[in-house]
């Protein structure tokens, strides 16, 4: 099982809650992430370590 850290943000980006949980993979992660939604929160972050793996809304970067 892989460690995961569940960010839920606010919508000025700083954290509403945090939740450290072990996960058999990436997808259940997510799936927990969203079954798990904090209140209020405004984005999601699902981390493995210090790679990001999820987040929703996704941000994109504009080039130019």
């Amino acid at each position: 099982m892989t460690s995961y850290d569940i960010r839920y943000l606010n919508e000025d980006g700083t954290l509403k809650a945090k939740i450290a949980t072990e996960c058999a993979n990436d997808i259940h992660a997510k799936v927990l992430a969203h079954a798990m939604m904090a209140r209020g929160a405004r984005r999601i972050e699902v981390w493995d370590g210090p790679t990001l793996v999820y987040e929703r809304p996704e941000r994109y970067l504009c080039a130019g």
